[in-house]
């Protein structure tokens, strides 16, 4: 398959001869909602570069409870680890939208990696992008209301995925972001009164994209240009 057919912008943006030697390797896998692909400290085999799925990558602390880090979707790769020089995770992933990605052994990007070709350089761009997001996010999570936090998650999710439409429940949501679900179902029907979102039964749909954009904090902006900086040729028009 040639790298301009994939769904995945991470791949896509490879240089033909670096996707073709990646290419007999890739697995497409669906990925279901709510699966966990890694847990903490687990070892880690293989990456996955979703097409139109999104994973969410989770601290989880020793009492069980949960805070989204960041999510990876068709502009990303999960696994990060692998080529950094660890072999372990130090999050849990979980699939927050189902859908569909491509796998890859972890030997055969490592190698890869170390041909020092532009999948090296796109590779660590990419984390930096990522470092961003994850400690945006730590100031988000501290400093802004979750009306502003509902709505950063929201773009991101939609950045990540083909259309306007969102398949997951306020419980997954308030997992994620690590707050009960009541403040969730509060702040979901403020945006559904303001005409921004339409929600039911674990399907949103958002209306208002600007009007989403106009509500949130200063976080996703900055992510959203951080991405578009240190990845160009994955996020060109």
């Amino acid at each position: 398959m040639p790298s301009d057919s994939l769904k995945n912008r991470l791949l896509a943006a490879l240089p033909a001869p670096e996707f073709a030697r990646l290419a007999p390797y890739l697995e497409e896998v669906n990925l279901s909602l709510g699966a966990v692909l890694y847990e903490s400290g687990s070892e880690l085999r293989h990456l996955y570069f979703p097409s139109d799925s999104i994973v969410s990558l989770l601290y989880v602390t020793l009492d069980g409870a949960s805070t989204e880090m960041s999510v990876v979707g068709n502009e990303g790769v999960l696994g990060v680890a692998l080529f950094m020089g660890g072999e372990t995770m130090p999050n849990r992933a979980v699939v927050q939208s189902a859908g569909k990605a491509y796998r890859l052994p972890g030997q055969i990007l490592k190698e890869a990696f170390h041909a020092n070709g532009q999948l090296q350089s796109l590779l660590l761009r990419y984390t930096q992008a990522l470092l961003t997001q994850m400690s945006q996010t730590a100031v988000c999570n501290r400093h802004h209301s979750l009306d502003q936090q509902l709505c950063r998650w929201l773009l991101l999710s939609r950045d990540r995925l083909p259309c306007d439409e969102l398949f997951m429940t306020q419980e997954l949501i308030a997992n994620m972001l690590g707050v009960r679900r009541e403040g969730v179902t509060t702040a979901a029907h403020k945006l559904q009164e303001a005409g921004l979102i339409q929600y039911s039964r674990g399907h949103i749909t958002l209306l208002d994209r600007a009007g989403l954009e106009a509500r949130t904090c200063e976080c996703y902006a900055v992510v959203k240009q951080e991405y578009e900086r240190l990845l160009p040729e994955v996020f060109k028009s």
